[in-house]
């Protein structure tokens, strides 16, 4: 297995409440000229996760970066307008992020939980993990265990 350290959420850029998944990310990423879907995980609107890539295979989720850590991503993070970025996490996605996230520390003693927007001038994942319940669990705080 290979080491991982760094766990970075991601959201598709995609309108809220709109349904997408795995295999829509997947053909995305694709026709983009990728291997195939960047992200490890994929949160559905109603808190189902999907596999992505592999977790044993690098991802192809935030440049310069991807070696040490997993990417996950949820559906959304757009408003209806299909332009602005928004936090359109559903409660079902938002318990299914803190799960996985707190998998993730537990199996992989991560020592950072992050926001593809730490990495790039970009609002994804369209909310701040530092302020969020997912960059503060067990006494777990971003960037530092």
């Amino acid at each position: 297995m290979r080491p991982i350290h760094t766990l970075v959420w991601h959201c598709s850029a995609t309108p809220e409440g709109k349904h997408f998944d795995a295999k829509d990310i997947d053909r995305w990423h694709k026709e983009r000229g990728w291997a195939g879907i960047g992200y490890h995980a994929v949160v559905l609107l109603d808190g189902t996760v999907q596999p992505g890539r592999p977790i044993e295979k690098v991802g192809a989720h935030v440049a310069g970066h991807n070696t040490g850590s997993i990417g996950y991503s949820y559906i959304g993070g757009v408003s209806a307008d299909g332009k602005t970025a928004k936090d359109t996490r559903t409660p079902a996605q938002k318990a299914t992020m803190k799960r996985l996230t707190i998998e993730a520390i537990r199996k992989y003693g991560l020592k950072r939980v992050a926001g593809h927007n730490e990495y790039a001038a970009k609002a994804c994942p369209s909310f701040d993990i530092r302020k969020d319940e997912l960059g503060n669990l067990e006494g777990f705080k971003a960037g530092r265990r």
